[in-house]
């Protein structure tokens, strides 16, 4: 039969038979709507909150079981309770809280649950007695064929040892780790064929198996870079982290995408391993590039308490006709310094970090102690050896005119000299830990053809240490030496040592520090010796930090009779993009009228 409505008093027909359907569905969902909320007003229940307290357990396990315990969505609506509702969830609190004391161990607890009405708020305390934990009695774990040592000690060192109370949360996370290593070390496939822990509640008591199988071990195969770069292939591939037939990584990957990014000369990088097409576990890698504009015009104002006020103009191609070739063109002009310069660098296609660089320029300063200006031209070539290690040899032929206490020096100087320096920081803009050393020799001859005769030796070192509450320790220290066969008085300013300002010992004027002559003018030493200490406190969430330091140095001609100069002070950071904004205030110590002097700086100082 088809589906029909009738009307008391109508003969139906295919106009009034669906009028009168509509008018009765209407008035029966009416009449459905009502009685549904008469039902729905008589199940609520005069409380506006509801709030679950947890009592018997702490820590880990009180937030797993709060977790578990979350009020579900509608509970509370419109400021009521719904009684059904809230009898749903309060029936399944014991099997939640169960569930969620498990992993740490506790599969025989006692949960009480309460009822406490405080006004309109409605209280459910659920009492824990965790009772006692399942202890791990035994545990038998194997891995299959011969892995390399690291993994197999790693599995080893398989945490939760007979005796141990049964956490699962520290079991997976071994398990992961444990896998991750594996993959990190080129087993693509590694896996677990058996992963149980068997538990005996009545024993409390648990027993874990585990038989860890590494598979084969994978390797980069070839490479195949795309885009339009315009960069030769032999300048790309020296971004190569990796060698076609290394193990797999994908932290070589990683860096491998982050030596590009870092060559400031593309906007997008994607790297993507194809595993899928893995033959013989050899796996193919496509790099598709895409370049930033290759020239680049950058104007800047900033301010520095050495350098006061200043302007900077710089130009930068970094792919001369095509050949990854470098030009710079670079100038500043500022209240106490001016400098012109120009670089030419040709990247070495033996790793990232290996180049030869040609400079040249001009640079003037005019300070309180030393007036000087010169020419200068220098070829260098840097060697990029492993863990960020790189050694540095140059010829350098500079032209210098500088008065110092009066007096002028016109000096030529041909100094070759070599350096080595290593830099490991976690974060180049905003580090936590980490540190940069360098060392450096130099010097001069007449029969190299400069005009003076000296041996000097320089070192400086920095640590950044993490300390707990987002405390970090800055631990700075610099030192260099001269072996001279001249007087010192032939010597120009470049190639003396002076101290003092942002950068060395705050508390003191821009390279204001050191010997003096007999009307009481700073000459500048044959010995340099600073050091610092500083504490910076980060805020969470923040990109400001407050520190506190002290510090102290000098430069002076005896190693047997110098005064190292002391400052102390505090001051505020701000973290940029480009690095920290630093504004400290330093007081002197040990003066017989000591003052303060405000210092502004922008940089880490590494």
């Amino acid at each position: 039969m088809g589906e029909g409505c009738f009307v008391r008093g109508t003969v139906p027909n295919a106009t009034t038979a669906g009028g009168s359907c509509a008018v009765v569905r209407w008035v029966a969902g009416l009449v459905l709507i009502l009685v549904l909320s008469a039902v729905d007003t008589a199940q609520a229940l005069p409380y506006a909150e509801v709030r679950v307290q947890i009592r018997g357990v702490e820590g880990a396990v009180l937030e797993n079981v709060a977790a578990a315990l979350e009020l579900p969505p509608g509970l509370v609506r419109d400021g009521r309770v719904n009684e059904l509702w809230l009898r749903r969830f309060e029936r399944g609190i014991p099997q939640r809280a169960r569930t969620a004391l498990e992993p740490f161990g506790y599969y025989e607890p006692r949960i009480q649950v309460d009822r406490l009405p405080e006004n309109r708020r409605l209280v459910l305390r659920v009492s824990i007695e965790p009772g006692p934990p399942v202890r791990v009695v035994g545990r038998r774990l194997r891995m299959e064929g011969d892995p390399p040592r690291r993994l197999r000690e790693r599995l080893d060192e398989f945490p939760l040892l007979p005796g141990d109370v049964l956490r699962h949360d520290i079991y997976e996370s071994a398990k992961a780790q444990l896998k991750s290593l594996a993959v990190d070390l080129g087993y693509l496939d590694a896996d677990f064929s058996v992963a149980v822990i068997r538990v005996n509640r009545e024993q409390r008591s648990a027993e874990i198996e585990l038989l860890f199988v590494p598979g084969p071990r994978y390797h980069f195969g070839a490479v195949t870079l795309s885009g339009n770069h315009r960069y030769p292939e032999r300048f790309l591939r020296r971004h190569l982290a990796f060698r076609e037939g290394d193990v797999f990584s994908f932290d070589l990957l990683g860096l491998t995408q982050q030596n590009f990014f870092d060559s400031d000369r593309f906007s997008g990088v994607v790297v993507n391993p194809r595993i899928a097409a893995a033959e013989n576990h050899v796996v193919p890698i496509d790099i598709h590039l895409e370049p930033s504009a290759p020239r680049r015009l950058r104007p800047g104002v900033g301010y520095g308490t050495d350098t006061g006020g200043r302007f900077t103009l710089s130009y930068q191609d970094v792919n001369v006709v095509q050949t990854g070739h470098e030009l710079g063109l670079s100038g500043m002009l500022a209240e106490r310094q001016k400098q012109a310069n120009l670089r030419y660098i040709i990247p070495s296609h033996r790793n990232i970090q290996s180049l030869i660089a040609l400079r040249a320029g001009y640079q003037e300063e005019n300070l309180k102690t030393y007036d000087t200006r010169y020419y200068f031209a220098e070829a260098e070539r840097v060697y990029g050896l492993r863990r960020n290690r790189l050694g540095t040899i140059y010829l350098r032929y500079q032209q210098e005119d500088s008065n110092i206490g009066g007096s002028d020096i016109s000096t030529r100087l041909i100094m070759p000299g070599a350096r080595f320096s290593q830099m490991r920081f976690n974060d180049p803009i905003r580090p936590t830990r980490g540190y940069h050393y360098q060392a450096e020799v130099r010097g001069t001859h007449d029969n190299l053809g400069s005009e003076v005769r000296l041996f000097q030796m320089l070192g400086n070192l920095n640590f950044l240490i993490p300390l707990p509450f987002e405390t970090f320790l800055h631990l700075r220290g610099q030192g260099a030496t001269t072996n001279q066969s001249d007087d010192l008085e032939e010597i120009p300013a470049s190639l003396r040592f002076f101290t003092g300002g942002d950068r060395s010992v705050r508390g003191y004027a821009y390279q204001t520090l050191g010997p003096t002559d007999d009307l009481g003018n700073v000459v500048g030493g044959k010995h340099l010796l600073v050091g610092s200490i500083e504490l910076e406190k980060r805020f969470v969430g923040s990109n400001w930090a407050l520190a506190a330091f002290y510090d102290t140095g000098n430069a002076f001609d005896s190693f047997t009779d110098f005064r190292l100069a002391r400052a102390a002070g505090g001051g505020v950071r701000y973290y940029t993009p480009v690095g920290p904004v630093k504004v400290d205030v330093a007081r002197q110590i040990g003066e017989p009228t000591p003052s303060y002097r405000l210092h502004i700086g922008i940089g880490l100082g590494w």
